[in-house]
């Protein structure tokens, strides 16, 4: 990214130009991306932020929209255990994702966006945008659908996975291949089935036990399967931004008057 992407990112800006652009129509994106998530021994703790903002960059340029600061912070309770890892509790987090969005239609931008990375961080933010005008703003999940799933179980070599595993490490090689320390990459133990819970490094005893902070098999990951994958996420979050944003938003409820007693 770089300085064809500073129209869109809002911190780049001053609240002048900020205001010139909500007054002109643009929609904003707020996109939720953890930057103190561990991601095994191969990708960085800000995995899931580099993501959000690398496609919320690419999303914004179509539809001209602005795209306001990454929430880092997350419900993200499968990883405390390792280094670095932060999580905030359900509530905590919905009621920030709901302040922060309720701060930008109320600020004046016609549409809402929310970019969404993660996986536990989709229900919180479900019921956060639930108690806004729900025709002004939109919930994306990054590995929604349809193309994206379709392509990955095509792609998926790995019998499990879902974090730091074979296809979130294929994107990060064709998105920012310089942060894949492919030589540290770790599968996690085999599974038969997923048991829900938190991953941990210390009980070898666990079916959630990963060394490494891998779910799945990263060292099947490559820069061309990446490729593949993005461009159908890609497509797949084309289609959504361009058919919500175009959509006329719904008229505010009226606020209700007092009725004159006689």
């Amino acid at each position: 990214m770089g300085a064809d992407t500073d129209r869109h990112f809002i911190e780049r800006m001053t609240w002048q130009q900020v205001a010139r652009r909500i007054g002109d129509g643009a929609a904003a994106i707020l996109p939720i991306g953890a930057a103190a998530k561990q991601h095994g021994f191969h990708l960085p703790l800000n995995t899931d932020r580099l993501q959000a903002e690398w496609l919320a960059a690419r999303i914004a340029g179509p539809v001209d929209a602005l795209i306001w600061p990454t929430l880092t912070y997350g419900h993200y309770p499968a990883f405390v255990e390792y280094a670095g890892s932060g999580s905030l509790s359900a509530a905590t987090f919905e009621t920030l994702v709901h302040e922060v969005a309720a701060a930008i239609l109320g600020g004046g931008c016609r549409k809402l966006l929310v970019l969404n990375t993660g996986i536990s961080t989709l229900a919180p933010v479900d019921r956060a945008l639930a108690r806004l005008n729900t025709s002004r703003v939109m919930h994306l999940w990054t590995h929604g659908g349809p193309r994206y799933p379709r392509v990955a179980k095509a792609l998926a070599q790995q019998s499990h996975g879902s974090h730091a595993d074979e296809l979130e490490t294929s994107l990060m090689l064709a998105l920012a291949p310089h942060l894949v320390d492919m030589a540290r990459a770790e599968a996690s133990p085999a599974v038969t089935r997923d048991t829900p819970g938190p991953l941990t490094p210390s009980n070898p005893n666990s079916p959630n036990y990963s060394r490494s902070g891998s779910y799945g098999d990263p060292t099947l990951a490559t820069s061309a399967k990446g490729e593949i994958l993005l461009a159908a996420m890609l497509d797949d979050l084309h289609e959504h931004v361009a058919a919500f944003v175009t959509k006329p938003p719904a008229a505010e409820p009226k606020p209700a008057t007092m009725q004159s007693l006689l």
